[in-house]
Parts: C-alpha cells; structure tokens; sequence
C-alpha cells in the first residue's frame, strides 16, 4: 500500500469489501483432456513478487512482468524456468531462487537472476509441495514422505530427514521460525492430516485438530506468523490454528457454502482471507471478524475448473485455473 494516496486506498479498499472489480482473463493455455487428480492433469501454481508474477505452466515455469499501469500483466514471458520432465506440482519463491518439485519425482532450484541450477532426484513419485526457507528445502510426495533436505555449500541436495506420514503429501510449509514445518496429508492411511515436525530433528511435535473424517485431506496451508496458521481442504473447511492456545481445536474456522473443496487459501496477515474452491471457479473473500462469506466470485463457466491456486497483493487478485489465468483490478 506504500505510496498510494489516502484517498485512493479507501476506495481501494471499499472496492475489495463490496465486490467492485474489473476481471480479465489475461492468460490462456490448453488444458490437458484427462481425468482430473491423474498425473497429468494441468495444475497450475504461482507466486508474485513486486514486478513479476511467476506461473508454472507443464514442465516450466514463466515469468511474466506486472503492467506497471495496473492494468494486468505482458503477454509474453520475460524468463522460462526449465528442469522437470513431468508437470511442476508446486514452487515457491525466496530470496531471489524458485524451488519447485515435479511429477517427475525431482526438485529443481534455479536462481532468478543467473544461469545457475541444481536439480536432484528427491521422491519415488511425484513432488507434490516443497518449502524453502534458511537454507533448508521440504518437500512432500505422493510416496508418503515427507524430506528435509540442504542447501549449504558442499551438502547441495543432501538428504537431512525422512519423515514417514504414511500419507500421500498435499502440502507443507516451514514456519517463520525456522524451527519446525507442517505437513497437510490426504487423511486417509493416517488420522491427523496437519502434523508439526522438528526441522533439526525430524521428530513429530504436535497434531493439529482431532476427528477428522476419512479422506479430509490439507490441500493447502499457511502461515501468517510463528504461531498462527491457516489450513483447507477437502472438508469444506478453512481452519484458523493458533499453536499457543491449543493443538486440539483452531480458534477460527469458516466452511464453504456450496460444500466444494478448498484447494488454496491466503491471507493479507490482517482481516482478509482469500480461498479457492473445486467447482466453477469460485474465489470468496472472507473477514476474520465475520462468520459469513464477504464476497464470491466465478471465475469460470459453463466449465467447471478449480481455484489450483490464488494470490493477491493491495489492489489485485490472480486466480489461476485448469486452463487460465484470471485477474480481479479492484482500482477499478
């Protein structure tokens, strides 16, 4: 919000609470014609930094410049990042690397801005999360793991820690402390589908939640500080966890009215939390302070594609979906 006008803001912000925006499907790409959930479905992640916003789309991923206008993004990419045989699963973005792992079992770093890479055979399956932070690099697999690997000079690729879920792995994120990270697992071979592990260790510290149904499975979590944490999936559910209150019960939670899951969810680390559903595209805007969804938005129809995943920064939001990138401008 630095730099924008008082005035501006307020409008900006009115327009977020009541709905007000200009969409624009900004890219488009063809979807793969297979059953969704096999391997080879196209499901498409992003992340955004202040100029670029980085897509995987296949095998690649692509960087793409923000209009410095507002008014979306170019067209063209700026860079191709390469290095998997199969689908990118996932990738995040720290301190100028991408870390993606692939369905083709391996993780991939590349520098941003340089030529150098690293890949490394990681999992027996697919890659289907990784989180980098401090040096250290988790990721989590189909084959029901979940690793610790190093970065530090000599030991590029090494593997620090298996970690047995005895789950296939949807999600995993460390914590802004460096000291430990979470895994969200399909909820089927293992009853907690949120587990807290020691990063140095590899031991299990903490489940989060009980009675969890079969099959309610954390398709993504995040975390807006050491200790608060938010979590969705298949249950219909987005979870607010605080780990110093209690491990037992979350202090929040808000259900999906339609009884879609939840594929992807973010937050501002403020009031507002944004969450991705299965069907239709339907992206909604939740207030923390409130029960009720704030506003919902369909992204995609008469065909029906997920919410794979979503981010926003002060005045934008980009959704992308089986087969396209949409952008909600709410300076409109």
């Amino acid at each position: 919000a630095a730099g924008i006008p008082v005035k501006e803001r307020v409008k900006v912000s009115q327009n977020w609470r009541h709905g007000r925006c200009r969409r624009e499907t900004v890219l488009k790409w063809k979807c793969k014609q297979v059953a969704p959930f096999s391997a080879a479905f196209l499901m498409p992640w992003m992340e955004l930094d202040g100029e670029y916003l980085y897509l995987s789309q296949a095998e690649n991923i692509q960087a793409y410049r923000l209009c410095p206008d507002g008014t979306g993004l170019q067209r063209h990419p700026q860079a191709i990042f390469s290095g998997h045989q199969e689908d990118v699963c996932r990738f995040v973005l720290v301190n100028s690397h991408i870390v993606s792992g692939g369905g083709d079992g391996t993780i991939v770093l590349h520098k941003i801005h340089g030529s150098y890479s690293v890949k490394f055979s990681a999992h027996e399956q697919e890659v289907n999360c990784v989180d980098f932070q401090g040096g250290l690099i988790v990721s989590g697999s189909r084959d029901r793991t979940a690793k610790v690997w190093s970065l530090s000079a000599g030991r590029v690729g090494q593997c620090l820690h298996t970690v047995q879920t005895e789950d296939r792995v949807w999600s995993i994120a460390i914590s802004p402390l460096l000291s430990s990270f979470v895994t969200g697992t399909a909820c089927c071979g293992h009853t907690s589908p949120l587990r807290i592990w020691d990063l140095e260790s590899g031991q299990l510290l903490t489940c989060l939640g009980t009675d969890f149904h079969h099959g309610a499975g954390v398709l993504d979590v995040f975390y807006e500080t050491p200790s608060l944490l938010l979590s969705c999936g298949y249950d219909t559910y987005i979870r607010y966890w605080d780990i110093r209150t209690s491990t037992r019960k979350c202090i929040q939670e808000w259900e999906e009215p339609h009884d879609s899951a939840l594929y992807c969810v973010r937050s501002d680390k403020n009031h507002m939390i944004a969450s991705g559903s299965s069907y239709y595209g339907v992206v909604r805007l939740w207030d923390k302070r409130q029960t009720r969804c704030l506003q919902s938005f369909h992204l995609s129809s008469p065909t029906s594609s997920p919410v794979y995943c979503l981010r926003f920064s002060t005045t934008h939001l980009y959704a992308a979906l089986a087969s396209a990138l949409h952008v909600l401008d709410f300076t409109a």
